[in-house]
């Protein structure tokens, strides 16, 4: 199915990454051939920064950084990695902090550099008027308990690759959060069947968060961008409307942030 006359955004994919490496523009162009207008780059820490900004420079008006420090990347130098992440904001115009916030799945040793990170990161976005990309892997109501503590009613963004309950869906919603959509949504027991048709579609934008989590019929293999129309669709079967409007609005509401 060729949605390349509709505008979609990739809202979150490591197009920098190695898994790329022997392919990259073609695995591009493949994107851009299949509707994808613009993809976004959350950026993990000080060594993604040059692959990233390199696709930057080569794509201009398609690839678009976020800077920040990811929070699987958080250790005892933290803080020198958060004044990189400073001195590049201060040079730059990114679209976005990010990808920044909790991840209590792997390793609990740095949980405290995890939330400092987070909350200094936050009032980054506050000085450079951006929005936030966060990652909340097993840390939903601690990265929530966070924004809430930062209590700054400007301060907005997405819960990138949500998947957790409609409770969660609707507390991320209040706040004033989009939820990035990806690949789970094709998964069995990924859970989203029972929260999309209960979200307005005016609260959701979709991802791929590439080279990871592959939608069905490619999961287990890697993911690229070209992939969101997959993504899209099953939005659209799961809320039982067109995937015109799923695409249209998702792409509407992305931009929105960027305003």
């Amino acid at each position: 199915m060729n949605h390349s006359s509709l505008q979609i955004i990739e809202t979150h994919a490591h197009i920098y990454d190695e898994t790329y490496v022997e392919d990259r523009d073609e695995m591009l162009e493949k994107a851009f051939s299949s509707g994808v207008s613009q993809i976004w780059m959350p950026n993990c820490a000080s060594e993604t920064i040059e692959g990233m900004m390199a696709l930057a420079e080569k794509y201009p008006n398609k690839c678009f950084p976020m800077m920040g420090l990811h929070p699987c990347y958080v250790k005892e130098d933290f803080e020198k990695e958060l004044a990189i992440v400073e001195d590049w904001l201060n040079k730059y115009k990114f679209i976005a902090i990010g990808e920044i916030g909790m991840d209590l799945y792997w390793d609990k040793t740095f949980v405290k550099q995890q939330e400092e990170a987070f909350l200094y990161q936050c009032q980054l976005a506050k000085k450079h008027n951006l929005w936030i990309d966060i990652h909340s892997r097993n840390a939903f109501w601690e990265t929530v308990n966070l924004i809430e503590k930062n209590a700054d009613p400007n301060l907005k963004g997405i819960f990138h690759c949500f998947t957790g309950t409609l409770e969660e869906a609707q507390k991320a919603i209040e706040l004033d959060f989009l939820l990035g959509i990806g690949g789970v949504v094709t998964f069995k027991n990924g859970g989203l069947d029972k929260i999309l048709p209960h979200i307005d579609l005016t609260s959701i934008v979709l991802e791929t968060d590439a080279p990871y989590l592959a939608p069905v019929p490619y999961r287990g293999k890697r993911n690229e961008p070209s992939y969101l129309s997959i993504i899209a669709q099953k939005v659209a079967d799961l809320m039982q409307i067109p995937v015109e409007k799923v695409i249209e609005q998702s792409t509407q509401n992305a931009l929105n942030l960027c305003q």
